[in-house]
């Protein structure tokens, strides 16, 4: 190993593209101005129905993956495992921008403590009407029995108070950093999710090998949250409501699992229809209805994270 390598690790990021061509090339962009001297930018293109060609055309020096189907966050992501040389992945969503010196901090933290499996950096807002907001400074635990969790800091204007770092709960999926050597340990991220969720649900595999989840505030990343899906889109109505109910279903004990399901179907599920028909969004109705009914139908489905199926393959081939 060279002297460069040994003074600064090699750090794969990994950035999911979809629909978002112009997005991702600004965050590709961002990345090629930090003060880290080594890291590879790795592009997972998820079957866009754009032209993603444009993104190689304007940034040659980045390993571009092109999925010949959607394979969803998680699985986007795990492709761009397969081919990461790094010593350490950060996985980036695609509608960021950074700090020019936040990775060193995030690298620093991990080469100092080998007990902890994932750090996340501090999110701020990146629109100037939310210029200053905190999005992420840690996180609460998901509540099992209402599968709802909280943020630290949301909506808070940013200041000192928030760049120390600690131990957290959760992650935060649209920047967070793993050792390679935790990700072989604990396996891929679970693809049974396909959007949401499952950066909660793979902190928790890692958390039950032992490792710890850290916040890292002196490293800050901007999020133009929401540009792939919205904030009020029927696919992300779905999604959230039918992953609330697989994270308890994975993560939960019996007894938990059963008091969260009532307390969806008789509590939850009627508060946001009622929500929805007031609004006259029907769209959305029939979306947390469907979303419901999925968990119902596929309640044989394996989704212990001790036997998912579908997860062990994918962690055989990547081994």
């Amino acid at each position: 190993m060279d002297a460069k390598n040994e003074l600064y690790p090699l750090v794969s990021v990994i950035s999911v593209n979809y629909n978002q061509a112009q997005i991702t090339i600004e965050t590709i962009e961002s990345l090629q101005k930090v003060s880290y001297p080594n890291l590879e930018i790795i592009i997972v293109d998820n079957a866009s129905k754009e032209d993603p060609e444009v993104i190689v055309q304007q940034c040659p020096n980045i390993k571009f993956i092109r999925s010949d189907k959607n394979l969803g966050f998680a699985g986007g992501n795990n492709l761009g495992i397969k081919e990461a040389r790094g010593e350490y992945v950060l996985f980036l969503n695609s509608d960021t921008e950074v700090d020019k010196d936040f990775l060193q901090p995030l690298v620093n933290l991990l080469e100092n403590n080998p007990d902890i499996g994932i750090v996340s950096p501090k999110l701020v807002y990146f629109f100037s009407e939310n210029k200053n907001l905190v999005q992420y400074a840690g996180s609460n635990h998901i509540n099992l029995f209402t599968a709802r969790g909280s943020t630290i800091g949301f909506k808070q204007q940013d200041n000192e108070s928030f760049n120390h770092t600690i131990e957290t709960n959760l992650p935060h999926g649209a920047a967070m950093m793993l050792p390679m050597r935790v990700i072989r340990e604990v396996g891929l991220m679970p693809e049974i999710y396909f959007l949401y969720y499952e950066e909660h649900d793979w902190a928790h595999m890692v958390m039950r090998k032992g490792f710890k989840i850290y916040y890292c505030g002196t490293s800050t990343v901007y999020h133009k949250e929401s540009m792939s899906v919205g904030k009020n889109n029927p696919l992300k109505v779905f999604y959230m409501n039918r992953n609330r109910l697989i994270f308890v279903r994975r993560n939960a004990k019996p007894l938990i699992a059963v008091i969260s399901f009532l307390f969806y179907s008789f509590v939850a599920l009627p508060v946001n229809v009622l929500k929805f028909l007031l609004k006259g969004e029907m769209k959305f109705i029939s979306k947390i209805i469907q979303a419901y009914f999925w968990n119902i139908t596929h309640c044989k489905v394996k989704v212990n994270p001790y036997l998912n199926e579908q997860n062990e393959i994918i962690y055989a081939n990547f081994k």
